[in-house]
């Protein structure tokens, strides 16, 4: 008897509900979305990521089965590489985990794969919210008007975070492949405290997300644009503001510009790890792309001032897959710009 009794505590104690035969802890549904989900962003708070990611937050909920709690955890680091690690590593089957990044991270990986040690061809992408409409400014007073003025300057100093950010490509942009002069003052966080630095004076210029510019600073015409990175106009850049690409002369160069540029088209990139259960990325899926056609979701992004240019999960893999068939050549040139 006592033999017994230990043998059902044991039992009990591996596996807490036993019905006819089956140990449900140790069985959980994939495909049914009943846990917490954890949104990782590879960014501090302040900017546009993390602005799509809150924005997502509030609104995916109502589009998914069990309407999950989502909580939003800031993991920044290594240009927003350790938040892509942390997705990588996580176990699906305890809950799941939902990473967003720079998608700057992209190029970087692709190119220099020995260095960043991650392929993206690894991950399920849900989908993509907006795109990364980004233009690099200065202040008024420095009497810069256009990108020859700038060119022009021997030397204009520019905030800046870590490879494999946004602003870091901007840059490189900027210095090797339009010849300007720039110092960058590194070791910025984000977006928030090169917005600080710029009113205090510590810095001339900036490369960020439009809608990121502080209306007041638009208003009291504070900045002049200087450049924009994506061939079409976005509400409240001008068309003097020139595009980056036709200021490339070289074939070479602009099929470099091009690779690198191609993640602007992509903010607001949730993407999950390779072992999720198919049901649960099929409904995450669902769930995203019904969340982007809600009129509400568009409302309250309109409201925050974040762009929408969605793009589904499965041309997401594609498009990845596709950046990692880029020619060897323009694939060496990029990684030794990106290096800089």
């Amino acid at each position: 008897m006592l033999c017994w009794l230990r043998i059902i505590v044991v039992s009990l104690i591996l596996c807490p509900f036993v019905f006819d035969g089956t140990c449900f802890a140790q069985t959980p549904k994939q495909g049914v979305l009943d846990k917490t989900l954890n949104v990782i962003v590879g960014m501090p708070p302040g900017g546009s990521i993390d602005a799509y990611a809150r924005l997502v937050q509030r609104h995916l909920p109502h589009f998914l089965p069990s309407a999950p709690a989502i909580i939003v955890q800031n993991k920044p680091g290594a240009g927003s590489l350790l938040s892509v690690l942390t997705v990588a590593n996580s176990r699906p089957s305890d809950g799941l985990a939902i990473g967003t990044f720079s998608s700057s991270l992209i190029p970087d990986a692709v190119s220099d794969p020995a260095r960043f040690r991650i392929d993206f061809r690894r991950f399920k992408f849900i989908g993509n919210v907006g795109e990364d409409y980004r233009v690099c400014y200065v202040r008024a007073e420095t009497g810069i008007t256009n990108i020859k003025d700038l060119a022009a300057r021997d030397q204009v100093i520019f905030g800046a975070t870590a490879a494999g950010t946004s602003g870091n490509l901007n840059i490189v942009i900027l210095k090797q492949l339009l010849k300007v002069k720039l110092k960058q003052v590194l070791g910025y966080p984000g977006s928030a405290a090169k917005r600080l630095a710029f009113e205090r004076g510590e810095i001339d210029g900036d490369c960020g997300g439009v809608e990121e510019i502080p209306e007041q600073w638009l208003a009291e015409q504070k900045i002049k644009m200087i450049v924009r990175f994506l061939p079409h106009l976005a509400p409240g850049v001008d068309k003097d503001v020139a595009f980056a690409g036709d200021a490339i002369g070289d074939e070479a160069d602009r099929k470099v510009y091009d690779f690198m540029i191609m993640p602007s088209r992509m903010v607001g990139l949730f993407m999950v790890a390779a072992g999720t259960a198919p049901e649960r990325l099929a409904q995450l899926r669902q769930g995203f792309d019904a969340m982007l056609a809600d009129d509400g979701f568009r409302v309250d992004a309109q409201t925050a001032r974040l762009t929408l240019a969605p793009i589904h999960g499965a041309d997401l893999d594609r498009e990845i897959a596709d950046l990692y068939a880029t020619p060897s050549a323009v694939l060496q040139r990029a990684k030794d710009l990106l290096k800089e």
